[in-house]
């Protein structure tokens, strides 16, 4: 083989290798962004609307009225109904007495059929919206912000109530009995156990 042809040879395999460096450089550079645009939660607006609530022995539970999907899209930027995950907007409150532990209590979802819904954390949620929107390729770091970011609206109940910190608010977020997407569940009842007194609040 002449030299004349190898360097040929060499300058091919040089371009294609550039073309390839450079189509993976765009390639990252767009899995760099965040994967869904949540809404800073410092604009999460007080509780409205028919608000249920029932008292736990010095603690009331207050429960928001279901968000709807286009609520749920602006809030998260994403579908989380269509991954078969509902937001449950709650607020704790302090009434009165001795601080009030929050870390043991438990919340459990059950529908009109008597299924249990079973609770995620932020991180399972993330999880379930990114497999329905077929994510599976994007930058670690713009996983890691989106977790931050949509584990802010998730509830505190890692430290206790008391007179100088009275409420604590945010979601809970529920899987549906099968995975389905979310379709207008009815009957569901919210249950709060290992709080000062069990509490049950029949949400529609």
């Amino acid at each position: 083989m002449t030299h004349r042809r190898l360097n040929k040879i060499f300058r091919s395999r040089n371009v294609v290798l550039l073309l390839f460096c450079a189509s993976l450089a765009l390639f990252v550079a767009g899995c760099a962004g965040a994967l869904f645009k949540v809404k800073p939660v410092v604009e999460l607006p007080p509780l409205t609307g028919a608000v249920k609530s029932a008292s736990a022995g010095g603690v009331m539970i207050k429960v928001a009225p279901l968000l709807s999907d286009e609520e749920t899209q602006e809030l998260f930027e994403a579908n989380l109904p269509l991954a078969g995950v509902l937001p449950l907007r709650v607020e704790v409150e302090h009434e009165s007495g001795m601080p009030v532990e929050l870390k043991r209590a438990r919340f459990r979802l059950r529908d009109g059929e008597g299924r249990e819904w079973r609770l995620l954390s932020p991180r399972q949620a993330i999880s379930r919206i990114l497999k329905a929107n077929d994510v599976y390729v994007y930058n670690p770091s713009s996983r890691k912000q989106f977790e931050q970011e949509f584990a802010a609206y998730a509830i505190d109940l890692k430290a206790p109530l008391s007179t100088a910190d009275r409420r604590r608010q945010g979601f809970l977020f529920f899987q549906t009995p099968n995975k389905d997407p979310v379709a207008s569940p009815r009957g569901l009842t919210l249950q709060g156990e290992r709080l000062p007194q069990p509490v049950e609040i029949v949400l529609n």
